[in-house]
Order: structure tokens, then sequence, then C-alpha cells
């Protein structure tokens, strides 16, 4: 279709084309090809770089349809329930899109009201929203799946029209996308007419997300929507910082380049600084501060932090008040923060459409490039770095491809429709199915899920609690009771935090501090129950001072230190793409590539050329070596921390088996070093340790399975599993469970269940979430298949160069909550010992 075709089968009203002229714009054609497939009724996939105005899109089949249309009045016979359903991955979006969304909406004039609704909307404002719904509700799929669980939901949702869904990629391939398209797919229920609009920048599979947004029906080729993508965009301008200082060996802080960055800052109008995990974002901002000697208006943002606190800083970034804010992902998603000029990516950013979705939140405009800078954090993060900006010009995509839906959500949600409305088995099996994760689901799997409902399985049937839904005579499913409905809305939902405590502000006094007082923030319990009164630690940018915990609150004040602690939080931070992994390989194996390096890490390399060997990009390569009174192996997989850690866990069973004594790992997202008493490289060479044996393909069989039934790890996989559902509520009204009494709770059904019921369903949600993210055991398989036949063994009599980054991470575990000086001397010593200066050492500190 030319360009004129789409502009004349697209009905845009003449109000509309005012107002586009007014502001000196006209409709791109990707807006107007949009427009034009949904009046003719279909559902559509666009997929355009950022700045190509996406939002504006997804929305002008409902403006357009909401302006002919025309107000209803509140009450009225025909005003049944929303018009359409926004749903984004965060609720930062949700706000900044009811900003700017109301830009058109005032401009020409349009009858239509726009609300959000997040879980920081207050109770009054939804209780209005369901006696008077908007006609576009801004929302997430916690809210949506809450919407769906009560039974007027048929008459809210029964004039729905549209469902835009924004940054569709970051939400399918999450617990949140599973609940999501179940969500869906009882909308489409509501309404078959239903249509929805997929938005995203950043997509590696764009036929997983056709399917996704349109009910699946088993047939064959399945069920997709239309797409549009859209070509072009301003190539980003993108560097990797090149610091005067040495980049370290290790670590995650990139403290040595802060006065680089500071001096990017101060030449920029305002930065995002993004980090991968909360506790580095603490950490960065508190360094930055130091190194703030003009007083910059500098931010912090992350979802620990109040949501007061949040609300402030990005209306500070909308004003164009601040010049830099340090951030995680709450803000790398879809947002247009106007002023942003600058992205400064601290660490490696994991994966290249990650990287792509970040930098593009400077200039937000098609036509305009966006400025990034790279700061590796250590040498390795060097060489990914180089991947990751290699890609983005390339315009490769790496996100994950759709995977089954979770066992534990569909549980959830089965519970949800309950006390919606009871239901008919068959028709809910075919409902679900016609969800794109679902659509494998066998009968008897549901029927399992089903049972679990009803009974808690058959280890636990003899116990009322867990009789949540009953049959009628009918047949139909109904939920058991009222309370049980109320305990479903106050905990459904698919992120499990790890047991947070609110943090308070007080003032201090010399009888102890006094209550009430500012609100900061959430830290999980764990890191709470480490600290003694008057320890000291950073949390929302300020040092503070630890009091004492009262009626689940963490009392703080106000603290000078110069040594403050840095929370830790749950959740591991993003494994290394299998793409960047790749590229990084690529590059270590082509000399050539290495002038692209700065000269102290391609210097590093030549030397790991010269005294071992550079490690094949078709090959394992495995180091071992002895150092102090202990061996070592170091196997350079580059699959990613996750993987790495599975396959450590596993060898070191094997190797005690052999004979070896290992005594512990270490794991990186690119090597993994295991250490030992056992002389390694003897036995490998006598034929003792068979390196070929000790990587088959079979340790993903017994040795897992005897490993997972040791393992603290599928206990915690098992506690959120639970949560999630429904065979734990950690909240039940007027009261909430702490942390440890949901953890006592859940251990003591994870083993009644492992001895009684090994089938059970939630502990094959168990097996299933430990399997794709937990341990990562698909990467594992996919490397020990691409290596057999094909290690390489380098015996040294002293650790490599390359090896220096992973001997340091053990550095810093013997170390922990020592001083950079110790670190400093041990990395010192590790370089002298693999650049042949000196001897090894007969005992080394590791």
């Amino acid at each position: 279709m030319t360009t004129k075709e789409k502009r004349a089968s697209a009905h845009l009203p003449e109000p509309f084309l005012r107002w586009f002229a007014g502001r000196g714009w006209s409709p791109r054609t990707h807006q107007l090809d949009l427009l034009a497939r949904a009046q003719a009724g279909k559902s559509v996939l666009l997929i355009a770089p950022t700045g190509a105005g996406k939002t504006l899109a997804g929305f002008l089949p409902s403006l357009v349809d909401l302006h002919e249309r025309g107000r209803r009045k509140p009450g009225s016979p025909d005003a049944k329930g929303i018009h359409t359903l926004y749903i984004s991955p965060l609720k930062a979006l949700a706000t900044d899109i009811e900003r700017n969304l109301r830009t058109p909406v005032e401009g020409i004039g349009l009858p239509v009201d726009i609300q959000t609704r997040t879980g920081d909307t207050p109770a009054s404002k939804r209780k209005r929203q369901k006696s008077n719904p908007p006609d576009i509700l801004l929302t997430t799929p916690e809210q949506l799946a809450l919407l769906l669980s009560h039974a007027d939901s048929a008459h809210f949702f029964g004039d729905l029209r549209f469902v835009v869904l924004d940054e569709l990629h970051s939400l399918v391939t999450s617990k949140r996308g599973h609940l999501l398209s179940l969500g869906l797919a009882r909308l489409r229920k509501i309404n078959p007419d239903l249509q929805t609009i997929g938005l995203s920048a950043t997509v590696a599979w764009p036929d997983d997300l056709r399917r996704w947004l349109v009910g699946q029906d088993g047939s064959d080729p399945p069920p997709m929507s239309e797409i549009i993508e859209v070509a072009g965009g301003a190539k980003p301008n993108i560097q990797i910082l090149q610091s005067d200082d040495r980049v370290p060996w290790a670590g995650h802080s990139a403290k040595y380049a802060l006065p680089e960055v500071m001096e990017a800052i101060k030449r920029h109008k305002t930065t995002i600084l993004f980090v991968n995990t909360r506790s580095q974002a603490e950490s960065l901002f508190a360094e930055l501060w130091k190194t703030n000697e003009d007083s910059l208006p500098i931010a912090l943002h992350h979802g620990s932090l109040d949501v007061g606190q949040r609300r402030r800083v990005e209306a500070a970034m909308q004003a164009g008040s601040l010049r830099a804010i340090v951030a995680t992902s709450t803000l790398d998603l879809g947002i247009d923060w106007g002023d942003v000029d600058l992205v400064v990516h601290v660490g490696a950013p994991k994966g290249a459409s990650r990287l792509a979705q970040r930098i593009g939140r400077s200039n937000h405009r098609m036509d305009e490039p966006s400025e990034a800078i790279l700061v590796p954090a250590n040498r390795f993060e060097v060489m990914e770095c180089e991947a990751a900006l290699e890609a983005n010009y390339l315009g490769h995509q790496d996100t994950p491809a759709l995977s089954d839906g979770s066992l534990d959500v569909l549980c959830q949600h089965i519970l949800g429709m309950a006390c919606a409305d009871p239901f008919d088995a068959a028709a809910l099996y075919d409902e679900i199915t016609s969800a794109a994760p679902y659509s494998r689901l066998d009968w008897e799997l549901f029927e399992q899920a089903v049972d679990f409902v009803a009974t808690g399985g058959y280890a636990l049937r003899a116990y009322d609690r867990y009789a949540k839904i009953r049959r009628t005579k009918e047949g139909l499913w109904r939920v058991a009771n009222p309370r049980t409905a109320q305990q479903y809305r106050i905990n459904v939902g698919t992120i499990v935090e790890a047991n947070p405590m609110t943090i308070r502000l007080v003032k201090a006094r010399r009888r102890g501090p006094v209550r009430g007082g500012l609100v900061l923030g959430k830290i999980e319990e764990a890191f709470l129950e480490s600290l003694t009164a008057g320890d000291t630690f950073i949390f929302a940018g300020r040092t503070v001072r630890f009091e004492a915990i009262v009626e689940q609150e963490c009392l703080v004040t106000d603290a000078e230190s110069e040594d403050p602690r840095i929370p830790a939080y749950g959740g591991s931070k993003f494994p290394l793409t299998t793409y960047l992994a790749e590229v990084v390989r690529a590059m270590l194996a082509d000399p050539e590539r290495w002038a692209d390096l700065p000269d102290q890490v391609s210097d590093w390399l030549r030397l790991q050329e010269e005294r071992s060997v550079i490690p094949p990009p078709d090959r394992l390569l495995i180091e071992t070596f002895p150092r102090g009174k202990r061996h070592y192996l170091v196997a350079y997989a580059f699959e990613g921390r996750l993987a790495h850690q599975t396959l450590g866990m596993l060898l070191t069973r094997r190797m005690a088996r052999a004979g070896a004594r290992p005594l512990g790992f270490v794991a990186s997202d690119y090597t993994l070093c295991i250490w030992a008493h056992g002389d390694l490289t003897a036995m490998i060479e006598s034929g003792e340790l068979d390196l070929a044996a000790l990587f088959d393909e079979d340790m993903l069989g017994d040795d897992l399975e005897a490993w997972l039934d040791e393992s603290f790890m599928l206990k915690r996989t098992f506690r959120n599993c639970a949560l999630i559902a429904g065979l734990i509520d950690k909240r039940h009204p007027g009261q909430e469970k702490s942390g440890r009494q949901v953890t006592v709770s859940t251990d003591l059904i994870y083993d009644v269940l492992r001895t009684h019921e090994p089938d059970h369903i939630v502990l094959k949600a168990t097996r299933q979430d430990a399997a794709t993210g937990l341990l990562d055991v698909r990467r594992v398989a996919e490397m020990l298949s691409r290596i057999r036949g094909r290690i390489m063994h380098k015996p040294l009599d002293r650790i490599s160069p390359l090896a220096v980054p992973i001997m340091m991470e053990i550095g810093r575990e013997h170390v922990a909550g020592g001083t950079d000086p110790l670190l400093s001397e041990l990395a010192e010593e590790l370089e002298m010992e693999a650049f042949g200066i000196g001897q090894a050492p007969s005992e080394g500190r590791t």
C-alpha cells in the first residue's frame, strides 16, 4: 500500500488534521497505516524505533473512535464501561503516558476522560473508577487481574474496544506477561470483537508477539495479528568511555571512571545514568555526590524508594530541573523525558536490546541521534561493551523468545476467575488455551491445577484452608467463601518481593528515636536482620543510622559515616545474553579486533596469548594451575553467571567423586573457577580426572536431581511459586506475615510434598522456574552440547593473565567487609604472578 493509499484509507477527522497542522506536523505513514488497519477491525503489532510516535499511533484508533462516539453522560444506559485499556510494565510509564496523552486530547478538544490505576493509586480513586469508569484506563497487569476477579467485570469491560500494550517485548516473557495473557483471554471472552495494539522498539521474534496479541485456536499456521515495521531513525552516537585511570580487573562499581562521568554530566543538559541493580544505584549515587563539587542537582530513582520520592524525581525530570538521575530499569522503558540529552550506562548492559531501549531515553526523537556513553566496570566488560555497541549499529535484537506459561500463574488465574463468577472447567480450559503461552497446555495438567485450587492437592486435601473453590450442583466451580476472594485480591500478582520492610527516617533523641517521620522506601528483611543498633548504611541517597525495628518498620536517623554499608537486594543481575557472549568469544579469538580495545586491555590479551592461549570461539578452554596450597581450574565458558553457577555446583559434585577434593567455586558472566586440594593438573594428565566425562551432558540427569534434592535454592524457588499459586498467602485482611513466617510455612509444605506428592503442581512449577531462571539449565545444556569433543586443556605453573579477574572474585569473598586497599594489594599480587614478575607464592591468600 502506497503512502497516498494509506492516507486515503485511514479516516482521520478534521479536528485531528487541524491539530497536527497547528503543531507543524503531518501524521506519519505508519500512524495512518495502523489507524486504517484498526478501523478495518484488525489487531496490529507496531515495531518502530524510539521517537517514531508509537504511543500516538497506538492511541489514534481509540481517540478517533471516541471522537465519533461523542461524550456519554454518567449513569446513562449506554455508558457500560471503559473504551480503551492501556497496559504498561512500569507504573512510571503509565503516569508519563497520561501526561503526554492529555496534549492531543486537550488540543483537539476531545470528550475523553483519561485516568491511571496502579498499585500507587489511592483506594478511594480506584473505587470511583469502578462506579464511574473513564474512557481510557492506563494500568498494569496486576490491576487488570484484580479488576477481572470481580463479579461486575463483564459490565466494566463490556464496552471495551481496544487494548494498547506498550513495550510489549518486556511484558510477554515474564510471569507478569503470562498473567496478562490470561487476562486478555478473559477480555476476549467478554468482548469477542476486542482489538489489541502492541507497541515495541526492540523485537527479536516478531511472530511470537503477533501470536501473543490474538486468540489461539490450535490451527496451523496459528492466528497472528497484522504487523507494521518502521525502518530508519537516526543511528545513535555511542561511545565507550576512555579513562585516564586503569580499568579494574573485577567488580561492578566503575569508581575509576567517575571523574570523566561527572565531566560528561556537566557538558549536558540532563543525563540518565543507568545501572543494573538497586545496590549499584545507591552506591553510584553516593559516589557521585562525593565528586559533585558544583552541587549539581542529582537524583536517585529505583523501585524500592517510596512512591512520593519517585514521583518528585519524575516531576523534576519533566520540569528539566535535574542535571542527572541515577536509575535502574524503573526508567528504561518508553518514557519521554524531553530534556534528557545523554545516557550513561555504568556497567555492561548484558543485552543488545536492553542497551537500545535505554539509550533511546536520550533525545527521544526519531530523527535525532541518541547520545550514550558506556562505562565498563572491569576488563571483560570492556569487550562486552564493544560487542553491545557493534550489535546496536547492526540493529541486532536479543530479546528472549516466548516461553510456555507458568503453572503457578495458571493456578492463581483459575482462582481469580472463580472469584468473578462460577466457571465450567471445559469452557475455562478453552479460554485459557486461547492465550498463546498456554496454547499447548494439556487437559490433564489443567485438571491438576483445578484440583490444586479446590483441595491443595492429594497431600493437603485433608486441610480445609486449602479448599478455595467448591463444585456446585450444576457442576460449576465457585469460590469457597467471600474471605477467600478477599485474600486473593490482596495477594494477586506475580512480583514476589523479598520480604520488604518500610524504612522510616525519625529524629534522634537521647532516650531513643521518636516514632513518626518521613518514609524513605523499603529494604528487604534479610539485610536489616544483619544490622545492629548504630550500624550505618546508604539508602535513598543518604547515609542513615540503624536504630531499631518496631512493628514491621525499620527506624533510622540521619548519620555521617566514612564507611556506610550498601543494602543487598534480592534478584539477580541481568544475565549476559547468548548473542553478546558469542560476539565476545569471537572478539577474543580475533587479534585484529584487539586494536579497537584500550591499550591496557589489548596488552592483557596479548600477554594471555604469550603465557597461555586465547579461548577459541568454538572450544572450551580449561586452565589448571597451582597457587599456594591449592589447585585451580578455570573454565572460559562465557554463558552467564547463572549458567556458570549451575555448572559449578554440578562439576564440584563430580570432582568430589573423582577424589579431587574440591573446596569451592566462584562464577562470573564470563568464567568459572573451582579450587581444590587435589592436584588437578596431575589428575587430568593421568586420566584420573577425565574432562570429557566431567563435562558430559549426563550431569543434567541424576547429578542435577540429586543436587536439587539437597539444595536450599529450590526451597527459595518453591517459596515464590507457592506465593504466586496461592498455596501460601503473605497478606491477610488486617495483617501481613513476616518473611520468616512465610519461609517456615513454605519449608514445611515443601518437605511434605517432596515426600508424599513429588508430582504436585507447585513442585512442577518450581522445577520449571529453576530450569529456565534460577539455574539456566537450557544454556548449560546448549553449552555442554556445543563443547562435546571440543575441550582444550592448558596446564600452567601459575595463574594466567585472563584468570586474574575471576581470582579477584575469590579475593572479594575472602575479604568480605574488608577495604579496597586489601583488594588492591591482592590485585597487584595476582597481576605480578600472571605477568611473570617474581615467583608464584608458596602460600597465597586465595
